[in-house]
């Protein structure tokens, strides 16, 4: 159970009872309070949560964790990173707000709340934005004015999730950035994303280097130069030669010059068309 957070002496020193738009901080036993599993942020570094921890011994939580009451515990509505580090830390108990809010208020808090403090990958940036696009049927153009952002924001970022899942996860961990990414997604297939990120990832190609690379892969091989084409007395040239030896003929330019070809079927009709040349 919550109780109100005590003057004087260790946290409370540093986080008295104080009226906050009508809401007080309280001490929480920190094992009544539970993750939200629709929280957008998937990925916590260890190497940050174990600087925040240290800080956490020395400084106490200096902003509290907000909650909503849920039957038999508390959820988490913003404050996962410092609920964590304070595991770590070894606190028994955490300063909490409670908010008295519904189930559908207390997920937009936490996510606009994830998405306005800028500590989400792009990722889990882009998963948020659709998490309340569909949740809460909204446009683009009012979500963006909901989390102060630029429509065209919202859009490139919900982009990327159109990228295989293995990309995704590559841009979560850092592993290629968003401009990476971003020539990427001018890719159609799935299959050739994967292999341009695989020489990405194994020639450490930079951005610019990734762009030219995709324009290539979209151009497709060179083309054949066109063959010229024949003049109307080329033409003619040609069906008269056909109707003269009664078999097929090609002419062939290439450049100044060229071939003739005359095609026969077997021995007896190329004997047919050596007499017809008088030969």
């Amino acid at each position: 159970m919550v109780k109100k957070m005590g003057l004087g002496k260790g946290m409370g020193a540093l986080l008295p009872v104080v009226e906050d738009h009508g809401k007080k901080y309280f001490s929480c036993p920190i094992e009544e309070i539970k993750p939200n599993k629709e929280q957008p942020r998937k990925t916590f570094v260890n190497e940050k949560l174990e600087e925040l921890a240290a800080s956490i011994r020395e400084k106490g939580i200096i902003q509290p964790l907000v909650v909503v009451k849920k039957a038999g515990h508390y959820e988490l509505i913003a404050g996962e990173r410092r609920w964590r580090a304070a595991q770590k830390a070894g606190l028994r108990e955490v300063p909490v707000v409670i908010q008295d809010v519904s189930e559908e208020t207390a997920l937009e808090m936490a996510l606009i709340e994830n998405i306005q403090r800028e500590d989400l990958n792009a990722v889990e940036e882009a998963e948020a934005y659709h998490a309340l696009l569909e949740r809460f049927s909204l446009s683009q153009e009012e979500l963006a004015k909901r989390v102060g952002k630029e429509r065209s924001t919202i859009a490139n970022a919900l982009r990327l999730l159109r990228l295989p899942v293995e990309i995704k996860r590559d841009v979560a961990e850092d592993c290629i950035s968003m401009g990476h990414a971003r020539a990427l997604l001018t890719l159609e297939d799935a299959e050739e994303q994967k292999a341009v990120r695989d020489e990405i990832v194994k020639g450490h190609l930079s951005v610019r280097e990734t762009e030219a690379l995709v324009k290539r892969r979209k151009a497709g091989p060179p083309k054949k130069a066109a063959k010229p084409s024949l003049d109307p007395d080329q033409k003619d040239l040609v069906e008269r030669m056909q109707r003269h030896f009664a078999a097929r003929v090609a002419l062939k330019r290439s450049g100044r010059g060229g071939k003739l070809e005359i095609s026969f079927g077997d021995m007896k009709e190329l004997t047919r068309i050596v007499e017809l040349l008088d030969l």
